[in-house]
């Protein structure tokens, strides 16, 4: 019943987390980019141009091109992070309509469009990509390019940002070839859109670097080297409640001339907080050193990809 709760608890902490991210990232579109006439990258992006082109809103676009790549997902990358997905598309497809129709424009032209184009870049390429790490470190995606590049990095060690930003440069490109209107229905002319399209390469590069700043934090791992005399206690504990492997190292104090046993454990830096307290608990006087690891594969870590076709 217990490891059912956790289950449980864990589900709905990636979910409301999921939850978030996609709000972050559509508000990110909606306060700041949209209503600069900025194309941006990603099936978001293609939604912009088409909005600016036909009027038809952004969310109706985003969920019939990310329903077709949703189905390409599941075949490749599996079920679990289809139904994850598909709560994130829903979701993102109600947040760029309702948030057009909920958001006073008073708000925004004071919050954003005041401001000027290149801060709205910034900030609005910022809470894109900031949603797209959140929604991607639960196991789910914004849809458009997150799923093409979670496929790309089944495969290979790639960072997702990266693959997005690669994409979304062409997506961007491509936008110069289509006409744009302002809300107001006047014709952007081609220099305008040139220069927006300058502004665009900047939010993809904030988005990306932004999304894979995120993952690197919730990804990032420890090495710690613990030295107490209630080391079997110690490992126990961490064998027990974080579930993290411990190697037990044999080892000598070169001043005390006496042998020693030293534990080496590895795990997340998000989980080091807690780790610490409970080995405080346990033996307040235990020497520990922990240092930061480059990379970390197997079991409950990343996995080696192979360079399968």
């Amino acid at each position: 019943m217990a490891n059912n709760d956790k289950n449980v608890l864990r589900t709905i902490k990636e979910y409301v987390l999921i939850t978030l991210g996609i709000i972050i990232y559509t508000s990110g579109w909606t306060i700041f980019l949209t209503p600069n006439n900025m194309f941006g990258g990603g099936v978001s992006g293609i939604s912009a141009i088409i909005q600016f082109a036909t009027g038809i809103k952004m969310g109706y676009t985003y969920f019939v091109i990310n329903a077709l790549l949703l189905l390409i997902s599941l075949f490749i990358i599996g079920p679990s992070f289809g139904v994850k997905t598909i709560y994130a598309i829903f979701l993102a497809s109600f947040c760029l309509n309702i948030e057009q129709t909920i958001i006073p424009e008073p708000f925004i032209q004071d919050f954003a469009l005041s401001n000027g184009k290149l801060l709205c870049s910034i900030i609005g390429g910022s809470m894109a990509g900031l949603g797209i790490g959140m929604s991607i470190s639960q196991g789910g995606s914004s849809g458009g390019t997150d799923i093409i590049a979670l496929i790309v990095t089944k495969y290979r060690n790639i960072s997702p940002g990266k693959v997005i930003l690669l994409i979304d440069v062409f997506i961007i490109a491509s936008s110069l070839l289509v006409p744009s209107y302002t809300p107001e229905g006047k014709l952007l002319p081609f220099v305008d859109k040139f220069i927006t399209a300058v502004y665009g390469m900047i939010v993809v590069t904030v988005c990306g670097n932004m999304a894979d700043l995120y993952l690197a934090g919730s990804k990032q791992s420890v090495q710690l080297f613990i030295l107490s005399h209630h080391y079997e206690e110690i490992a126990d504990m961490i064998s027990r409640d974080f579930h993290r492997g411990v190697t037990v190292l044999d080892g000598k104090g070169w001043y005390t001339k006496q042998e020693a046993s030293v534990l080496m454990v590895i795990t997340r830096k998000t989980d080091v907080n807690l780790l610490l307290r409970s080995i405080k608990r346990i033996d307040s006087e235990a020497f520990l050193s922990i240092s930061s690891v480059a990379g970390v594969y197997g079991k409950g870590f990343d996995s080696i990809k192979d360079k399968k076709s």
